[in-house]
């Protein structure tokens, strides 16, 4: 059986991070008009809104472990997720396809990064959705080093459904991404404190 998804090709991005690509490449463009947004303080209006925060460690050894599995995409891999993506590192512009399933069926969906941070104390990026994805909107995931030692990852998102399947699944929706967000911060927390999981 042909997969559903094909792993994205194309050359490894080099540029300086921390930069925000606000305009999609041509072709298959984002999906949503607010591009970048979650990295304001207010999310749009007209979005499901989810911000989740756990805390996954103490110390720059975790801060650094942490922030290493979110911007090489080992943090959903490890969670469960396939990722294929265009480079082996977040940078902006880089396209990817998160996908979930089982042996040669699986289903993806596109998304591409938006923005990175790359700081002494805070790393991370976010992907908004691309043509294509049964939602629209973006998502961000943030490692901090705080100033008491603590390392917390936070999940920042908004969507509304693009599909009739995802308009039907209604209120499901925001259930799931909740849950994943607290799987994400599991896995997370167990890469910080050297567990692996890869």
């Amino acid at each position: 059986m042909t997969r559903l998804t094909r792993s994205l090709t194309g050359t490894d991005r080099r540029g300086r991070p921390g930069r925000t690509s606000r305009t999609s490449r041509p072709g298959v463009t984002f999906s949503y008009p607010d591009v970048g947004a979650t990295r304001s303080p207010e999310l749009p209006a007209g979005y499901h809104h989810l911000r989740h925060s756990a805390l996954i460690g103490h110390g720059r050894d975790a801060f650094q472990a942490a922030g290493a599995a979110v911007t090489t995409w080992r943090m959903h891999r490890a969670s469960g997720a396939r990722v294929h993506a265009e480079a082996v590192r977040a940078v902006p512009g880089v396209r990817l396809t998160v996908a979930v399933g089982a042996g040669p069926v699986e289903y993806g969906v596109p998304c591409e990064v938006v923005w990175t941070a790359y700081e002494e104390n805070r790393t991370g990026f976010a992907y908004g959705t691309l043509q294509g994805h049964p939602e629209r909107g973006e998502e961000s995931f943030v490692v901090d080093l705080r100033p008491d030692g603590s390392v917390w990852f936070t999940v920042t998102a908004f969507s509304r459904p693009a599909r009739w399947y995802s308009r039907a699944a209604g209120p499901l929706v925001p259930v799931l991404q909740r849950w994943y967000a607290r799987r994400l911060g599991r896995t997370l927390r167990a890469i910080a404190r050297g567990r692996g999981l890869d």
